[in-house]
């Protein structure tokens, strides 16, 4: 039976196997053409629910080998950076944005009112890359540093081949048409000059589910995970 490294290198290579196999069109043609559109999403967001749980579980059961030493100050990270990350998830998810996973509407998208993607370009991917990079300041041992390590790497890996797919896809006249007001980097773009904001009233639907999001993740961290979030508790 797996236990200790075993079991967290083979959950870290199924949760990865997993979401590399759906990325080659395909397969992906192939499963969705068994289960149909809806029913592939929901056995898939099942699947890596599952995945990604084994995965935590595996990391809090392996071998710990401090990499840095725990102070209480590393605890404000994650609760300054998840309200971000919850921010870009609200925006972002089923925002018109054709550059981007979990965009949709490419049909709807202004490339000169770029909205969330004149923040950032691939929001929800840039909202795992803070959860995961937050996350490992404060667990600063060899196996949760590999599992957020590898998750922000991931992350960032993605945006960078969603962008040469997307470039190709669209060709070079038009990827830059559509992407001309956005940028890799947060507010890259806004920095420059190339994007401003107009009005100052973001969506207060999108904004509260961003609050309703971090409050779901903040009540449920203590009983699912097993310790607090929060510097004080």
């Amino acid at each position: 039976m797996l236990g200790g490294w075993g079991e967290y290198v083979a959950a870290f290579l199924a949760f990865a196997f997993t979401h590399a196999l759906p990325a080659r069109p395909a397969l992906r043609g192939r499963l969705v053409g068994a289960l149909g559109e809806r029913g592939y999403l929901l056995a898939y967001s099942a699947l890596s629910v599952a995945l990604l749980a084994w995965l935590i579980a595996a990391a809090g059961r392996a071998p710990f080998l401090p990499l840095w030493p725990f102070a209480p100050w590393q605890l404000w990270v994650p609760n300054i950076a998840m309200p971000l990350a919850c921010l870009l998830i609200a925006f972002g998810a089923g925002a018109a944005n054709p550059l981007s996973f979990g965009g949709g509407g490419g049909g709807r998208f202004d490339p000169e009112r770029p909205g969330i993607a004149g923040v950032a370009r691939h929001p929800l991917l840039w909202a795992i890359a803070l959860w995961a990079g937050a996350h490992a300041v404060p667990n600063g041992d060899l196996a949760h540093v590999l599992l957020f390590g590898g998750f922000a790497a991931g992350a960032l890996a993605g945006m960078v081949a969603i962008d040469r797919r997307r470039r190709r896809a669209l060709g070079e006249a038009e990827w830059r048409r559509l992407a001309a007001r956005t940028s890799f980097w947060p507010l890259a773009a806004l920095a420059d000059g190339r994007w401003r904001p107009r009005g100052l009233a973001p969506d207060p639907r999108r904004l509260g589910a961003a609050l309703l999001l971090y409050a779901a993740l903040l009540l449920a961290h203590r009983p699912v995970i097993g310790v607090s979030p929060l510097p004080l508790l």
